[in-house]
């Protein structure tokens, strides 16, 4: 099983970023968490540059593929101004037109209780782009001012336990055959 990680923070030492590296490290064996991190890469978004019958920009079509070849995916999100940074609603952007993105299941990470705007934008975003939201899986880690890399969380025994029961439920949803009330637009 292959899961792709997205961080919409662009930042080194971005807590987001490291909640999703402690994911990959906790993810059980046959599952593999793949962090995309050329989000900053991406051009802006622009429709005459994926006309219909055109190749999109390289960058563009390697994100693409990085999500079609995925069996699910992670997201975490800082917020900017009650909003989604810019990078990351432009990668969403270029997913708008594609068809990878529709129906592929998806968590999500919040690691600040201050990012509610950002992540109730997020989910309206993501249902109107009809991803399957698995929110079972959704957690909550309280990492703003902890300052914490991927080893850290890992190491922490109160934010290690929600985010492996949040992988297990993830990866439980996925496995699943037939429908399934976890998974819903």
């Amino acid at each position: 099983m292959r899961l792709l990680a997205i961080s919409g923070s662009l930042r080194r030492r971005s807590s987001n970023t490291a909640a999703l590296l402690a994911a990959a490290r906790l993810a059980p064996p046959g599952v593999e968490i793949h962090l995309f991190d050329a989000l900053g890469t991406l051009p802006h978004f622009n429709p005459d540059l994926d006309a219909e019958g055109d190749e999109p920009p390289q960058a563009v079509a390697a994100w693409r593929s990085l999500v079609s070849g995925s069996d699910g995916m992670l997201l975490s999100t800082p917020a900017h101004a009650h909003g989604l940074p810019g990078s990351f609603k432009n990668a969403l952007d270029w997913l708008v037109s594609s068809p990878v993105f529709y129906g592929k299941p998806v968590a999500i990470i919040n690691t600040s209780p201050q990012s509610t705007h950002a992540q109730a934008s997020l989910i309206e975003i993501l249902s109107t782009m009809g991803t399957r939201l698995v929110r079972e899986a959704f957690v909550e880690l309280p990492l703003r001012g902890r300052h914490l890399d991927a080893e850290g969380i890992v190491q922490d025994g109160e934010l290690v336990a929600p985010l492996r029961s949040a992988i297990e439920v993830f990866i439980r949803a996925l496995n699943s055959n037939g429908p399934d009330a976890t998974l819903r637009p």
